[in-house]
């Protein structure tokens, strides 16, 4: 069963973010002086007093703006309100009560749902006065909170409780294979997603840099649960650096960390880029398995055989290039099955004996070069970790091991095991007195 969600709705930067992250007891929702920072539907999860649901952080709602990236701000929390079992009309205490919050109450007052009226940034409790206009908007009885400071979210949160009920307990998600979507800014992840869920989820735009927070979409594919998260455009952290992108940034860091699977993104008509390469390794440093999605294809004339060449030639993990386009539909409809076949090998698990016949032939068909005078001797493998899979291999010398040798064997243990795109971790262990693979 679903949690309830409850939608937080209001005007342009009145608080709604730092009021959400307040009430999750985080900072998930990136927050900024500056107006407009949120923009799609942005679902936390939380609890009060055993009742768990879910805040959906909207974007503001300024309906006099008739641009057209905040019209579709404001179809995507007018999709929240819809869905939503209960609203959190947020206002701003110090600027008083104004023409947009007034033509959104108007709005919600024929909402089948309850509404909940927050007066944000009553800081000091002299401030709750100002809580009194604010029944002027129809909706009942106001609540004064700080979000900054927390005074009132008790209070809130017990009308929250109050006002959807009691649930079923929070169901499990831990056998949901998490998909982050991942790439530079403007490369189509947004429209990609779109085209997965086959809606307009998140917004999309011209405008490199729309999608702000990272975008969490549950989703059914061959009748297994994913998490789709969609993220914004990940650049280096030098050029974000002091800008309420750089929030954004960690952020999709983190959702790539928490990711089993990561679809790298990339403007297939400009082909596998410098920074596609970047986003890649960073994917692969975290322990995603990843596959390069060349998306735009349908613009492109990029050749494919060069660009899976030099992939194959660049990163260790040599993950699968697929061409796609969001426009046409080439191929999204095989992306995410191939993208949790990924997290299924990244999962697996080698039986020990078979490891072991395995790098006993590799040994025996290219035997490691000696090193001083001496040559590596490797006694005995086993898998000790999985997602992503790690290896560890007992020998007589971690001295002796040549680079070139390793990756070797990396890259055969990836060809017989269909590994291509999984992290792979060989860990060379100091042992003695075990049976030997060379001599």
């Amino acid at each position: 069963m679903s949690l309830p969600t409850v939608a937080v709705v209001g005007f342009p930067n009145v608080g709604k973010s730092t009021l959400v992250n307040r009430l999750v007891g985080g900072s998930e929702a990136v927050t900024s002086p500056e107006p407009g920072v949120t923009r799609d539907r942005k679902r936390l999860a939380t609890e009060w007093n055993g009742i768990a649901f879910e805040l959906v952080d909207t974007g503001g709602i300024d309906l006099g703006d008739e641009a057209e990236l905040a019209r579709d701000v404001q179809a995507q929390a007018r999709l929240a309100i819809t869905e939503a079992d209960a609203i959190v009309l947020v206002v701003d205490g110090r600027a008083g009560m104004r023409g947009g919050d007034v033509d959104l109450a108007k709005t919600l007052r024929g909402s089948q749902v309850p509404v909940i009226v927050v007066v944000n940034k009553a800081d000091r409790p002299d401030d709750y006065a100002i809580t009194a206009e604010f029944h002027g908007l129809g909706l009942g009885d106001p609540i004064g909170v700080s979000a900054t400071h927390g005074l009132g979210t008790g209070d809130l949160l017990d009308a929250i409780t109050a006002a959807i009920g009691d649930r079923e307990p929070r169901p499990d998600e831990d056998d949901a294979v998490r998909v982050a979507v991942i790439g530079r800014p403007n490369v189509g992840k947004s429209s990609l997603v779109n085209a997965f869920l086959g809606s307009e989820r998140v917004i999309v735009s011209d405008i490199a840099g729309t999608t702000r927070d990272a975008i969490d979409t549950e989703v059914e594919v061959d009748g297994r649960r994913a998490i789709l998260v969609d993220t914004a455009g990940l650049r280096r952290r030098s050029k974000v650096a002091g800008t309420v992108d750089y929030y954004a940034q960690l952020r999709s860091e983190r959702a790539v960390e928490r990711a089993d699977v990561a679809i790298i993104v990339c403007d297939a008509s400009e082909g596998v880029t410098t920074e596609d390469m970047r986003v890649a390794e960073m994917a692969m440093k975290a322990g995603c398995a990843s596959l390069l999605a060349m998306n735009k294809w349908d613009l492109s004339e990029t050749d494919i055989d060069e660009a899976r060449a030099r992939v194959e030639r660049k990163l260790r993990l040599r993950p699968a290039v697929i061409t796609v386009s969001a426009k046409t539909g080439r191929n999204v409809a095989t992306l995410l099955p191939r993208a949790l076949q990924l997290a299924d090998k990244a999962a697996e698990r080698i039986p020990t004996p078979e490891l072991n016949r395995f790098v006993s032939d590799v040994v025996a068909r290219t035997p490691p070069p000696s090193k001083r005078g001496k040559r590596l001797r490797l006694y005995y493998t086993a898998q000790v970790g999985e997602a992503p899979p790690r290896v560890a291999i007992q020998v007589n010398d971690r001295r002796l091991i040549a680079r070139e040798w390793a990756y070797h064997l990396e890259n055969r243990m990836r060809e017989a095991y269909e590994l291509e795109g999984v992290p792979l971790i060989i860990d060379f262990v100091p042992a003695s007195g075990r049976r030997r693979y060379s001599e």
